[in-house]
């Protein structure tokens, strides 16, 4: 499978654009990994890799997102990243793990030393490669879930946030993120310039918005695109451009990705 990588990599445009192959492509073997080790039963995987693994959107990702669903399943993330790490291994992949299960949210990192090195795209022969598990063990209640099977790099069979919720998480992190991401507002003109992709589940965003100290008016059906509207106006676009553009394929640029044209797409209230 190393081979497979290096020559994914070998295609790459620019070295950003081959970091972000390399990183893409452990992604999927990490939930490759976790699905054969029962990590489907009880996670629900979401965030922007979600998006990217699901609906190809035009943006790379850097971490694995999911909440647990299902709590009175089998769950130990220790036990996943062990498991993980001796099939990595079994390759020939330097695989070092951290994980601290002592929070609402689990965290594992799964890093590679000396991958890009060898793959040529770094010059560093100690230079670490790092992918982020997190898990939400107290997530808001209210999401929808759905399961799909996709092939990138791996054959994957995953369970998910239905298309509502997605967008739902996505307006969360909008709103109360405290230092705005471009690649959350990025994202969001992705999911509302497509005009058949479903409202998003308010039952969920409003549980979110509760958890996370939200004191202002809950969004409803015909006031949540006020209150996006409002944030809009609130943030640094060259900022926001900066952040998300290395994470873009090639000829994707951040042309489009302005407070007007998300007003556009947000339309007008119901």
């Amino acid at each position: 499978m190393k081979d497979y990588l290096a020559q994914q990599v070998s295609g790459a445009r620019t070295a950003i654009h081959g970091r972000n192959l390399v990183r893409e492509y452990l992604q999927a073997r990490i939930l490759g990994g976790l699905q054969r080790a029962g990590a489907m039963i009880p996670l629900a995987f979401q965030g922007g890799t979600c998006l990217r693994f699901l609906y190809s959107i035009p943006r790379f990702s850097e971490d694995l997102d999911f909440t647990l669903e299902r709590p009175e399943a089998p769950y130990d993330l220790r036990a996943l990243m062990r498991s993980l790490r001796a099939e990595l291994a079994a390759e020939g992949y330097v695989v070092e793990l951290r994980v601290n299960d002592r929070r609402v949210v689990h965290s594992g990192l799964v890093r590679f030393a000396g991958l890009l090195h060898e793959l040529g795209l770094s010059p560093h022969p100690e230079e670490v490669l790092s992918i982020r598990v997190e898990v939400d063990t107290r997530p808001p209640s209210g999401a929808g879930l759905g399961t799909t099977l996709i092939r990138r790099h791996v054959t994957l069979r995953l369970q998910h946030h239905d298309r509502a919720s997605l967008l739902a998480g996505q307006l969360h992190a909008v709103l109360q993120r405290p230092w705005p991401k471009g690649r959350d507002f990025y994202d969001l003109l992705w999911y509302l310039s497509d005009p058949d992709w479903p409202a998003p589940n308010l039952v969920l965003l409003d549980n979110a918005l509760q958890q996370s100290g939200w004191k202002e008016d809950r969004p409803a059906q015909r006031t949540w695109r006020r209150i996006v509207r409002h944030r809009l106006r609130t943030v640094d676009w060259d900022r926001l451009k900066a952040d998300v553009g290395p994470f873009l394929e090639p000829g994707s640029g951040t042309d489009l990705m302005t407070r007007e044209n998300l007003e556009l797409v947000l339309g007008t209230e119901p």
